[in-house]
C-alpha cells in the first residue's frame, strides 16, 4: 500500500480546492464542480466560498449564476444541509442522498402531525399537504412562503414539535417545502432578498430547471458522489465518506467498492482512499494563505481533520455542533479566523502566531476579501467562539 503523507495531502487540497493563490479556478462553475458541492446554508457562503477561489469575482456574477444561469442549484442533501450541486450532479444527489432525506423528512412531520392530534393518519395528511402545493404551483409556479400559506390551508396548520421543555408550537409550512425540497419537487428559486439573507421564491422543478429532474438509482447516486468527493477531498477515510454522506457504512462500502477506490495509508495509520490512479502524491507547492468563509467545503470537507487542524483549536473555531466558522489558512493548517469591523473590514484573528511572512500573506488576503465585500457587512448564525471573542476555560 502507498503512503500518502499529510503534507502531501494538504498540498493535494491547496491545487485542487483552489485556495492556493496560484492555483485558483477560472470560472464560478469551475470551482464549484472542483469542491464537489458548496455549503449554502447560509446564502452568502456561497458566494465567499467561490470568492475565495476565482479571482475577480463579484457577488453580481455569483447572483447570476444561480438566478439566471442556474449552472448552480441549491438541494438540501447530505446530512440535511443545503448544498449548491452543479447542475449534473443533482441526479445522483435525488436518488440517494436527497431520497434518505426526504424519507426521514416524511417520518419525523408524519409522526409530529399524530402527535399534535392534526389528523390520525400523519403520512396521508402530510402527502396531501404536499400534493396541494405542487397544484397551486404548477408546472410553471413560484410563489413565496407567505403566499403559499395563503393559497394552501394546510400550511397554515401549526403542530408542536419535540417534547417536554423543548416542546414548541410553530407553523407546519416550513418543514412541508423542506419535504417538498429534499425530494427535487420544488427548488429555492429567485432570493426575494438581499444576496446575505435567506428569503426564497419556491418554484416548481420544471419552471427552475427548465424539466423534472431524473433521479439515479440509489446505489448509482451514491457511486457518484464518492467518485465526485474522491477526486475532490481524497485521499480521506471510510469514517470521513460516512460522515460527510450522512449515509451507512454499507452504503459507503459498496460505493467505494463500485468507482474501484484504491486504499492508501496515511500518517494516521488508517486507510485512506483514492480514485484508481489517482494514488500518486502531488508536487509540493510553495507557501499559501486563504480566507475561508463559515461552512467552507474545505473546511467541512473531512471529518477527521487532524492533518489541517490542530485539536486543541477545534472549540474555539467551530461551535458546539460542529459548525466550523471562519477561517485563516497558511500552507494548508488553520492558524485562525476572520472578522469584519463595523466598517466592513476583515480582520484575522490568530490562534498562534504563524509568522511575519503568514501575516503578511493573510493581510493580503484580508485586503481582497475587504474589496469583495464592497462595504457590507456578514453576519453568521454559526459565528465560532473565536469569531464572537470569547474566551473559553
Amino acid at each position: 500500500m502507498l503512503r500518502f503523507s499529510d503534507a502531501q495531502r494538504r498540498a493535494r487540497l491547496a491545487r485542487r480546492h483552489g485556495v492556493h493563490p496560484a492555483f485558483r479556478h477560472p470560472d464560478p462553475v469551475a470551482a464549484t464542480r472542483a469542491m464537489t458541492v458548496l455549503h449554502a446554508t447560509e446564502p452568502p457562503t456561497v458566494h465567499l466560498a467561490l470568492q475565495a477561489r476565482v479571482d475577480g469575482l463579484t457577488i453580481d456574477t455569483v447572483d447570476d449564476l444561480l438566478n439566471e444561469q442556474r449552472t448552480v442549484v441549491k438541494q438540501l442533501a447530505m446530512r440535511r444541509t443545503l448544498f449548491g450541486f452543479p447542475r449534473d450532479l443533482l441526479p445522483a444527489a435525488l436518488g440517494s442522498a436527497s431520497a434518505r432525506v426526504a424519507a426521514s423528512e416524511l417520518r419525523r412531520l408524519a409522526g409530529d402531525v399524530e402527535r399534535s392530534q392534526v389528523a390520525t393518519d400523519g403520512i396521508a395528511w402530510v402527502e396531501a399537504a404536499a400534493a396541494d402545493v405542487l397544484a397551486h404551483l404548477g408546472a410553471d409556479g413560484a410563489l413565496d412562503a407567505t403566499a403559499l400559506r395563503q393559497q394552501v390551508p394546510a400550511l397554515a396548520t401549526r403542530i408542536t414539535f419535540g417534547s417536554g421543555t423543548w416542546s414548541q408550537e410553530a407553523p407546519i409550512a416550513p418543514r412541508v417545502l423542506t419535504l417538498l425540497g429534499a425530494r427535487g419537487q420544488v427548488f429555492r428559486g429567485r432570493n426575494a432578498g438581499h444576496w446575505r439573507i435567506s428569503r426564497p421564491v419556491w418554484t416548481s422543478a420544471r419552471a427552475w430547471l427548465g424539466a423534472d429532474p431524473v433521479l439515479l438509482p440509489e446505489t448509482e447516486g451514491y457511486a457518484e458522489l464518492v467518485r465526485r468527493w474522491l477526486w475532490t477531498f481524497g485521499p480521506g477515510t471510510e469514517t470521513d465518506l460516512v460522515w460527510w454522506l450522512g449515509a451507512t457504512k454499507t452504503a459507503v462500502r459498496r460505493a467505494l467498492a463500485d468507482v474501484a477506490a484504491v486504499g492508501v495509508e496515511l500518517d494516521s495509520g488508517e486507510t485512506g482512499w483514492v480514485l484508481p490512479g489517482d494514488e500518486a502524491p502531488d508536487e509540493p507547492v510553495e507557501p499559501w494563505a486563504a480566507l475561508l468563509p463559515t461552512l467552507d467545503p474545505t473546511t467541512m470537507g473531512w471529518k477527521q481533520r487532524d492533518f489541517y487542524l490542530d485539536p486543541t483549536d477545534v472549540p474555539y473555531l467551530f461551535d458546539s455542533v460542529g459548525n466550523g466558522g471562519t477561517t485563516a489558512w497558511w500552507n494548508g493548517r488553520i492558524v485562525g479566523c476572520w472578522v469584519q469591523e463595523p466598517d466592513a473590514t476583515v480582520r484575522v484573528v490568530y490562534r498562534t502566531d504563524p509568522g511575519r511572512t503568514a501575516r503578511a500573506a493573510l493581510a493580503a488576503e484580508a485586503r481582497r476579501l475587504t474589496d469583495f465585500f464592497a462595504g457590507e457587512v456578514v453576519s453568521s448564525v454559526y459565528a465560532s467562539p473565536q469569531m464572537r471573542g470569547e474566551r473559553l476555560p
